[in-house]
């Protein structure tokens, strides 16, 4: 079993940053996979960012392109989404997970999940 603990939501202003936390404990942190996701209000959970083992390879969504970057530290057994340049859009409750191998942005085969960090951006 994998515990994932996110932490750094709050509020902040558009145009303001916050650099998402997530930490891992439990198995062996060598996951092929971890990712983010969010979700707003009335919508779907959507994919945000992913990161192989390494943390070389990165896939970002269009929607958070140039603006959010995923990071890990493996030595500390972690997971990172700093976020720049926030819009109001942005508001969600952010999760992390993590995945037995590369899976990319399919989020349904992810295996674990963190409980969630709110993010809100007032305009």
């Amino acid at each position: 079993q994998v515990q994932l603990v996110e932490s750094g939501g709050g509020l902040v202003q558009a145009g303001g940053s916050l650099r998402l936390s997530c930490a891992a404990s439990g198995r062996t942190f060598s996951r092929p996979a971890m990712g983010w996701f969010r979700q707003a209000p009335g919508k779907e959970r959507e994919f945000v960012a992913a990161l192989t083992a390494t943390g070389l390879n990165t896939d970002h969504a269009d929607s958070v392109k140039g603006r959010f970057t995923i990071s890990r530290d493996n030595a500390k057994n972690m997971v990172f989404l700093q976020m720049n340049s926030l819009k109001p859009e942005d508001t969600a409750v952010y999760y992390c997970a993590a995945a037995n191998r590369w899976v990319g942005r399919a989020q349904y085969e992810y295996d674990y999940w963190g409980q969630g960090t709110q993010v809100t951006v007032s305009s």
